[in-house]
């Protein structure tokens, strides 16, 4: 087993209302070390008293705190000292995401910085906002009057947790809104951090809530609680599926981001060295848990053959090992849960495809979660490695013979979050980008973000987008307000003498 890294409390409590503390009958659960899937801390399991609890605590912070009443220039500067708190626990965050995650030291040490950058874009994006304002010059003006939507309930998922916990966190407390966390019940760790961060940058308390535990007990419970309005989710289409009915009794709002498929399309006139090089980061980096991996590769014929070779030939000389190792490139997968579904994926890809590296648990790690950087070629899209998401450091290379046939391909699925282009003919870039259907497309490139510009999928991949500013029109309400300035005609029903057809629109618009 792996040295436990220092800093570490003796047992994972809620946070409620500025305290730490324990479920409400009690209830904990073991989390595990994915090097050895041995129990090394234990983890408060909530329930609904504690979602209760909460949710109180968040809503009473929201009616009456100051908060969501701050001027976005008062919100901003402690977004901003949530930032600095961050990047001051770089060390500790990375140590403590590797070991509960299974993520490579060498990945997990950018984690603090990408986790405060986005408090800092946020705290400069709600500074920097304007709302909309529409004239009827000597009749009447309308505006825009945005105001937090209230409790949001952020429910994240397991790979890189804080830095996704960041994600919804920073424009949900910049809108003003009040928060209640579920983080992810693997890797339930690093957001204990959060507790501290939020007091030492002054956030009031009730404003920032954690409850921990299972997506059936403590997640259930808060999709399904009626004061909370809206639900932010990032995880599994199955599961997504389940929360979109949930919260239609309540009609609250939702943002579900679940997963991908992601093609990248390498055309015979690519850059194949960097073409080679973003897609074996793009599949295997944090372990090949990741929603925008590149797990399908479709390679135009006329280099199908040098691809495939050159493809399998990196791949295996990634450096498997364990998470401590600053040369580890994969490390051990979260937890056995998942290390069951990534290799029975294996087992059912060697009946369909050509196994070219990889597909087995590396010889000197005999215990732990580990699996080699695993490729096959010549995939079917009938294929189930073809069309599941197996979410783990396996890929998927498939030939293609028309650009037609391409875009066939790339769409042949339930997914569309991400897809990547490689190509130098910008006219086909542009026209193959525009043709998948994926939320967002990379072309020459691997998923390197602007957190300005929207973030989510289309089909099985989820519902709605976050990133700039929609993500602020997600967690607030946008109120028009209508301002009489001059004489507004109106039709006096009851009273006699208005002639036939005066509808008493008061004439055009505008």
């Amino acid at each position: 087993m792996a040295t436990t890294p220092p800093g570490l409390p003796d047992r994972i409590q809620h946070y409620i209302d500025g305290a730490l503390v324990d479920s409400a009958n009690g209830e904990t659960f073991d989390v595990i070390e994915s090097t050895t899937n041995q129990p090394y801390i234990t983890c408060a399991s909530g329930q609904q008293a504690d979602v209760d609890a909460a949710v109180a605590a968040a809503t009473k912070a929201f009616d009456s705190g100051p908060w969501p009443r701050m001027l976005p220039r008062q919100r901003a500067a402690i977004l901003n000292k949530i930032a600095d708190e961050v990047t001051a626990l770089n060390d500790e965050l990375a140590a403590i995401e590797s070991f509960d995650s299974g993520l490579p030291i060498r990945q997990a040490r950018g984690q603090a910085n990408r986790a405060a950058e986005n408090f800092r874009f946020f705290a400069d994006l709600i500074v920097a906002q304007v709302d909309g304002a529409f004239k009827m010059p000597g009749r009447q003006i309308n505006y825009v009057n945005r105001k937090p939507m209230g409790v949001a309930g952020l429910i994240t998922p397991w790979n890189t947790p804080f830095m996704q916990e960041s994600w919804k966190l920073a424009p949900a407390l910049a809108s003003g809104c009040t928060v209640v966390l579920k983080p992810a019940e693997f890797t339930p760790v690093s957001a204990q951090l959060w507790a501290g961060i939020m007091e030492r940058a002054g956030v009031p308390e009730g404003v920032f809530n954690i409850v921990h535990g299972f997506g059936e007990s403590a997640g259930d419970a808060l999709v399904k609680h009626p004061d909370v309005p809206l639900i932010s989710f990032t995880g599994e289409l199955g599961t997504g599926k389940i929360i979109y009915g949930n919260c239609a009794r309540h009609m609250k709002h939702m943002s579900l981001e679940l997963g991908g498929k992601s093609p990248a399309i390498v055309f015979a006139d690519a850059d194949v060295e960097a073409a080679l090089d973003s897609t074996l980061f793009g599949v295997f980096s944090l372990n090949g848990e990741r929603c925008t991996a590149s797990s399908r590769i479709l390679v135009e014929r006329p280099i199908y053959d040098r691809f495939v070779a050159a493809y399998a030939e990196r791949a295996s000389r990634i450096v498997v090992g364990p998470p401590s190792d600053p040369d580890t490139e994969i490390a051990a997968l979260v937890h056995p849960e998942h290390y069951r579904k990534v290799t029975e994926y294996i087992e059912i890809g060697k009946s369909e495809a050509r196994l070219v590296a990889g597909g087995s648990r590396p010889e000197h790690l005999s215990k732990g979660n580990y699996v080699q950087a695993t490729v096959f070629a010549d995939v079917p899209p009938t294929a189930r490695i073809f069309q599941e998401e197996i979410f783990g450091p396996v890929v998927a290379i498939t030939p293609f013979d028309t650009e037609e046939e391409a875009i066939r391909l790339a769409n042949d699925v339930e997914y569309g979050l991400a897809a990547y282009v490689w190509t130098n003919d910008v006219a086909r870039a542009h026209n193959v980008a525009g043709a998948i259907e994926s939320g967002m497309v990379w072309i020459n490139s691997h998923n390197v973000r602007d957190l300005r510009t929207p973030f989510g999928g289309v089909k099985g991949s989820g519902l709605g987008h976050e990133g700039g500013y929609r993500s602020l029109d997600f967690y607030t309400v946008q109120q028009s307000v209508h301002v009489r300035l001059g004489d507004v005609h109106t039709t006096r029903f009851g009273a006699t003498g208005y002639a036939d057809g005066d509808l008493g629109l008061g004439g055009p618009s505008a």
